[in-house]
């Protein structure tokens, strides 16, 4: 599956831009592992290394890593740069997701 076919999900897809060498993109392996377990299927995380894919963070304006975007359908409806806790980040994707 592509990236482009993985950010078209009915259900919102988080992307972690990151980057081997981040400081930052470290500290925010266990957060986004701590959010995926209390948000189980609700939504998709995935984590997308800039410099083994320049052409996805080039097509989003990825400046920074960490740099999280919120898709839905393959919108961007949320981003945010560098590190963010984990009840934000619940917070967020709560806010976007589809209630059944």
């Amino acid at each position: 599956m592509t990236f482009n076919e993985i950010i078209q999900s009915e259900k919102p897809v988080l992307v972690d831009f990151f980057a081997e060498w981040c400081g930052p993109c470290k500290m925010m392996a266990p957060i986004l592992r701590d959010v995926k377990q209390e948000l189980g299927d609700a939504a998709t995380i995935v984590k997308v290394d800039v410099d083994a894919n320049p052409q996805a963070a080039n097509e989003f304006q990825v400046r920074g890593v960490p740099t999280l975007i919120l898709f839905k359908q393959g919108k961007p409806l949320w981003r945010q740069s560098g590190v963010v806790q984990k009840a934000g980040l619940v917070d967020v994707i709560k806010k976007f997701t589809v209630k059944n």
